[in-house]
């Protein structure tokens, strides 16, 4: 826990917060690259948070989009942590692209292991099923890998789209929910069996560095008078753990950036907790603690 704060109040950082090991690796990919003078383009937000990705263009990092991409030649390209579909890889080539490829590890196994299934499933007549947020980066880069043929499911209503007679290969987005993930699984496993169909193959492909992190936080929630949800409007995964923290601490605020704290949060309180999604910079919960300390002090003062 870090609180190198004077006031009454306790503040306290939530250790297990910040960026998962992909983002971390493709920040130190890109940092790396820019330091060198390197004219670099990255292809969508390099993390899903304004203030980080402020930082990075502030250095010379340019977010360009897929239809910007095609246009480019001769130059170097960073593909982020949630990877990128065979046909980015393609015009690349054909463009004389550089790639500097970040894609997180695990995504990349994730990748190959939906390919493998892809092609078996054909062979069979079976159907690719996968869990995941539709426009999704990481999403997009799964179907790329079934010719955008897989059935992409969001919840229990979408499982309509699944021809229960065939067999099915049933995958997951990594920062999908694992309680939804299996949920998902049992009903699709039911209605197999319901039509004589035992041949459903389902593979829990969820980031435990990503999964692990809500029940950490139901416990971190519950220590403090209020707590502080940074995490940036895009970031799916914020969504999500801002509602856990929610669930267990109604006095949970969710902000993206510092000028977004209100004062009248901290009324009475004693206890602060900070914590964000695993694409919060942890120098942005720092910053958001030194604000409330500020904030304490003034009310002290007053």
């Amino acid at each position: 826990m870090y609180s190198p704060y004077l006031c009454n109040m306790n503040i306290q950082i939530d250790e297990n917060s910040g960026f998962c090991f992909g983002v971390v690796y493709a920040i130190e990919m890109a940092e790396s690259e820019l330091e060198n003078g390197a004219e670099l383009y990255c292809l969508g937000d390099i993390v899903h948070n304004d203030m980080e990705v402020e930082r990075l263009t502030k250095k010379g990092l340019r977010i360009i989009d897929h239809e910007e991409l095609k246009n480019l030649r001769d130059c170097k390209v960073l593909i982020r942590a949630h990877g990128e579909p065979p046909e980015t890889y393609l015009l690349a080539i054909e463009n004389n692209i550089e790639l500097i490829d970040a894609s997180c590890p695990v995504v990349l196994k994730l990748q190959n292991r939906v390919k493998t299934a892809f092609d078996a499933a054909e062979e069979e007549e079976g159907q690719m099923v996968i869990l995941g947020k539709p426009g999704h980066a990481e999403v997009k880069g799964l179907l790329g890998q079934t010719e955008n043929r897989a059935i992409l499911i969001t919840t229990k209503d979408d499982l309509h789209k699944i021809d229960y007679t065939k067999p099915i290969h049933f995958y997951s987005q990594t920062t999908k929910s694992t309680e939804l993930f299996y949920s998902l699984r049992d009903e699709i496993i039911k209605r197999a069996l319901e039509n004589g169909n035992e041949s459903v193959k389902a593979n829990d492909t969820i980031c435990r560095q990503v999964s692990n992190r809500a029940p950490q936080l139901r416990v971190f929630a519950k220590e403090y008078d209020v707590v502080i949800f940074v995490a940036g409007k895009k970031s799916s995964n914020g969504k999500v753990l801002y509602g856990v923290c929610k669930e267990e601490n109604e006095q949970t605020h969710f902000i993206s950036t510092i000028e977004e704290l209100q004062p009248a949060w901290f009324d009475s309180a004693q206890s602060v907790g900070i914590c964000g999604a695993t694409s919060t910079p942890m120098w942005l919960m720092e910053k958001t603690a030194e604000k409330i300390n500020e904030i304490s002090n003034l009310e002290l003062a007053n």
